[in-house]
C-alpha cells in the first residue's frame, strides 16, 4: 500500500535523511536509553523477558538495542529500508526487510508487545484503519501496543510535524483514541515525551517544563475555559488489547 514517492524516499531514508539531520554518538544513545528508563521500561515490568516483541519501522535498531540490554530476548524488527535493516542486523538483531502490511498479512504470530515509534504519522487515514486492525489482531490476549508520534496539539510541534516530507497523518490524543478504539482497543493511555529527572539538567528541564505547561494551560483556560494534558512536540500512547 505504500505509494511511490514514499517508497523512493524510504529506499535511502538513512543516508539521504536520518544521517544528515541526526548525528548519533554514544552520549546521545546513553541519554536516549536513560529516557526510555522513565518512559518505556515501567510499562514492560509485567511482561516476561521472553515475551514476543515486535518493533515496526525499527530503523537501525536503537530501541532493539535497549530492549536487549534490559534482558528481552525474543524481539523481531520490521523495516522497509534495506540500508537500515542491514544496520540493525549487523548488530545481531532479527530484523526483516518488508512492508509492514505484507508482513502482517503473512504472519500468524501473536505478539505480547508491539512498538511503533515515529511510524503511524507516515500513513494515510485509510492505511491506518487497516494497519491498526492488523496490529490488534496480531497481539496476544492482554497484549500492549506502544506508540510514539508527533502531537498535533503540541507547543512548538511544527518542527516535527513538517520536518519530514513523508508525514501523512498527524494525531492528537483524541484523534488517536478514535483510531485505536475503532480497531478494538479499549484501554488507552497517553503520556508526554517530556524531560525526565535523570540528572541535574533533567531536573531543571522537567521543573521548567511544568511551569511552562501551567502558563500554557492558563492561556487556554482564558481562551476556552479548558486545559490539556499533552503539550510536548510528540507523545507516547499505550493501548492494551
Amino acid at each position: 500500500m505504500t505509494i511511490d514517492y514514499r517508497k523512493k524516499y524510504y529506499d535511502s531514508y538513512y543516508t539521504a535523511f536520518n544521517s544528515q539531520i541526526s548525528k548519533i554518538d554514544a552520549k546521545i544513545i546513553d541519554s536516549l536509553f536513560a529516557h526510555y528508563d522513565y518512559k518505556v521500561l515501567p510499562h514492560l515490568n509485567n511482561f516476561a523477558k521472553d515475551s514476543l516483541i515486535l518493533e515496526l519501522g525499527c530503523g537501525p535498531g536503537y530501541l532493539l538495542d535497549y530492549l536487549k540490554l534490559n534482558g528481552f530476548n525474543n524481539i523481531t524488527g520490521v523495516d522497509i529500508s534495506q540500508e537500515q535493516v542491514e544496520l540493525a542486523n549487523s548488530k545481531g538483531h532479527h530484523v526483516l526487510l518488508d512492508d509492514i502490511f505484507n508482513y502482517f498479512r503473512n504472519s500468524s504470530d501473536k505478539f505480547d508487545i508491539i512498538f511503533a515509534f515515529d511510524l503511524i504519522e507516515h500513513f494515510t487515514k485509510d492505511e491506518l484503519l487497516e494497519l491498526t486492525n492488523l496490529i490488534f489482531n496480531s497481539l496476544s490476549d492482554a497484549g500492549l501496543f506502544i506508540i510514539r508520534t508527533p502531537n498535533g496539539q503540541g507547543y512548538f510541534s511544527g518542527h516535527i510535524i513538517y520536518g519530514d516530507l513523508t508525514h501523512q497523518t498527524i494525531f492528537t490524543p483524541n484523534s488517536l483514541t478514535q483510531l485505536l478504539a475503532n480497531a478494538g482497543f479499549n484501554n488507552i493511555d497517553f503520556s508526554e515525551n517530556a524531560p525526565v529527572k535523570k540528572n541535574l539538567t533533567g531536573i531543571v528541564r522537567a521543573t521548567l517544563w511544568s511551569v511552562i505547561k501551567s502558563i500554557l494551560n492558563f492561556t487556554l483556560m482564558i481562551e476556552n475555559g479548558g486545559s490539556q494534558k499533552i503539550w510536548t512536540r510528540d507523545f507516547y500512547c499505550f493501548a492494551k488489547k
